[in-house]
């Protein structure tokens, strides 16, 4: 028994029982490092990226269209409805570089976890290679045990 205590402290000496090192959050690193405008744009591609928004401006525009064709108010935009055009136009003046700047911070973030990837990846290949040198440095052990037990009976 003192043998295998021996054995177990060697390879405790040689690291062997290797230390795990934590793997980082990429949501906390991400949203510690948001800008408030970062968030803003995020959060307005959000909204402009819902069902619950086509599905509101759709309605909008259906019904923008109906009173100006039906005529039960006064034509406030009447028929090519340039009024709704100019509106539209200015939405997506505005909407394109808000969602240019979210896909942009979205490619960071992509390219902030295909790091973590590639660091997790590495650490995988360590810890493999590390328990491969356990077993075999196991297999050597035992086999030494082996052999000393072998001796004790003859």
């Amino acid at each position: 028994m003192r043998r295998l205590n021996v054995i177990l402290e060697r390879l405790k000496n040689k690291g062997y029982f290797g230390s795990h090192h934590v793997i980082q959050n990429l949501n906390e690193i991400d949203n510690e490092s948001l800008s408030k405008a970062e968030s803003l744009a995020d959060s307005i591609v959000e909204i402009l990226g819902s069902w619950k928004f086509i599905i509101f401006q759709s309605t909008i525009l259906f019904l923008w269209a109906l009173l100006n064709l039906l005529a039960w108010f006064e034509h406030w935009d009447p028929y090519p409805f340039i009024l709704l055009n100019l509106f539209l136009s200015l939405q997506a003046a505005y909407a394109a570089p808000v969602i240019m700047m979210s896909q942009n911070r979205q490619a960071a973030r992509d390219r902030l976890e295909a790091h973590n990837d590639y660091l997790i990846n590495k650490k995988a290949e360590e810890e493999i290679c590390l328990l491969i040198k356990k077993l075999e440095h196991q297999d050597i052990e035992i086999n030494k045990i082996y052999q000393l037990l072998l001796e004790k009976q003859k």
